[in-house]
């Protein structure tokens, strides 16, 4: 189906020829038919939940998800902002899965397109005047209307005898998405659960406020409700997303009362069945009493936190538009771990900022020689279109910002593999979830996010166990069963 060059927005908008279809109807096509569904998903953890919930929202259309994109009846991009040539690497994807559609057309089938997440907020208009055979460009916001865009995507293409429209749909909707959301789907023992999206912060290195939109935080039973469900499946450990998650304020169940990220940690950590909490992304300057309080008081809370700081330059922080001193940062970590001395950090660096110098540079390597990191990315700072920084003139050159980032990494990496070698004899709780490389290999998370592999039974999948760490890598742990007997369960 090739697309006309007329853009249809919005589905909801009234008028002849844009009244949407009942998504009854449209599902109703459906029973029997069992269509071929890939999802390419590129960037943050935000965009695995939105890819997992597009695949919810298109299975009453009889879309089942596939692993690679040969033979699917459809395929999306769900795209990312943040890296670096983000829109050419998108099109560049588009050009190879072109061929795919050409061939399917050429046997007498078709394969609908579609390009969802950042990319397409930012430049949806440009991708389908680029790519004419992409035939939907959709909005993070928008994809619980997904089902009815792939319905008149079809009808359009069928009643013009071939070539279709072109539908973009990058709206901002006044109903947030996730009331028109069916009920969660989980495979495994882990699940990740949006409850906070978009950024009020407005970093000047960063497109998120433009691509997602203003912070919005889920009713707290909204929450509760899809977490049963997730437990329900049989899922252990719960990631808490946000683009800000640490900023959520939920209504509370009685209407009157908005609840911190602290507080639903608690009513989540009273879900029988639910065992480990995580949550990311924060910001310091949302970290507040109340959650520092929960990750002191509740088992289920991971001592693992994601607290990006950017830079350990206040000059280069007022310029990022951070909102917080290096001092201010430290002192934040200083607090979690006296409510908890287990816990351990990662967290996000730019480097060559505009106006980054040498002293600068090295602030930020002092701050994590200070800290002290387990895990952490790091960049070359790269210009967004639109963004307050990339009209800023003191870009720093590409070799300074290459250089400065080897010597970063180096420091981060050594850190990495110090604390890797410091849980070697430590007894810990690992999340069996998956199969290892190697027949009777299981591999697990640590409270720590690290990979543990260890030697046990199949029948483990899925299960929290003690595990001896015997050995590690700067990547990796591995371990044994502290109770021998487990392994032949």
């Amino acid at each position: 189906m090739t697309l006309g060059r007329r853009l249809l927005r919005s589905p909801h908008r009234s008028g002849p020829g844009h009244a949407p279809r009942p998504l009854a109807l449209v599902a109703a096509k459906a029973p029997g038919l069992k269509k071929k569904l890939f999802i390419r998903t590129y960037g943050c953890q935000m965009n695995v939940y939105d890819s997992g919930r597009m695949t919810d929202v298109l299975a009453p259309l009889g879309y089942e998800a596939i692993e690679t994109p040969e033979g699917a009846d459809m395929v999306v991009i769900n795209t990312c902002h943040i890296r670096e040539r983000a829109s050419e690497k998108v099109f560049s994807e588009l050009g190879r899965l072109r061929l795919l559609k050409d061939a399917r057309r050429a046997e007498g089938g078709d394969m609908i397109l579609a390009v969802a997440g950042c990319v397409a907020q930012a430049e949806g208009a440009f991708i389908l005047e680029r790519a004419p055979y992409v035939d939907i460009v959709l909005g993070p916001q928008t994809y619980h209307r997904l089902p009815e865009m792939v319905a008149r995507a079809e009808r359009a293409a069928a009643e013009a005898g071939g070539p279709g429209v072109g539908i973009l749909d990058t709206d901002f909707p006044a109903d947030a998405k996730f009331d028109h959301l069916p009920a969660p789907t989980a495979e495994g023992s882990t699940a990740f659960l949006s409850v906070q999206e978009g950024c009020d912060k407005f970093c000047t290195f960063c497109v998120v406020p433009y691509t997602r939109g203003a912070e919005y935080s889920r009713p707290v039973a909204k929450v509760i409700e899809e977490a049963r469900q997730l437990v329900a499946l049989g899922v252990r450990e719960m990631t808490l997303l946000g683009q800000n998650v640490n900023a959520y304020h939920g209504a509370a169940p009685d209407g009157g009362t908005e609840w911190g990220l602290g507080r639903l940690c608690r009513e989540l950590a009273a879900i029988e069945g639910l065992d480990r909490i995580r949550y990311t992304t924060s910001h310091p300057r949302d970290l507040d009493d109340a959650l520092i309080a929960a990750h002191r008081d509740l088992p289920q809370m991971m001592p693992f936190i994601h607290l990006p700081v950017q830079s350990g330059s206040d000059r280069i922080l007022r310029a990022m538009n951070r909102g917080h001193t290096a001092a201010e940062y430290e002192a934040l970590v200083a607090r979690l771990r006296a409510a908890n001395p287990d816990i351990a950090l990662s967290s996000d660096f730019i480097v060559g900022f505009p106006g980054e110098t040498d002293a600068d540079f090295e602030a930020t390597l002092d701050l994590v020689r200070r800290v002290g990191f387990i895990q952490a990315y790091s960049f070359k700072y790269s210009p967004r279109p639109g963004t307050p920084a990339a009209a800023m003139e003191t870009q720093v050159p590409e070799a300074v910002k290459s250089e400065r980032l080897a010597a970063l990494q180096a420091l981060l990496l050594d850190q990495q593999a110090a604390f890797n070698e410091s849980c070697v004899g430590r007894e810990m709780d690992v999340l069996l979830d998956r199969p290892g490389r190697h027949d009777g290999q299981m591999l697990g998370r640590s409270p720590y996010m690290q990979p543990v592999h260890v030697d046990a039974a199949q029948a483990l999948y899925g299960q929290v166990v003690r595990l001896r760490i015997k050995s590690a890598t700067g990547s990796s742990l591995s371990g044994v069963l502290a109770d021998a007997s487990a392994a032949a369960e």
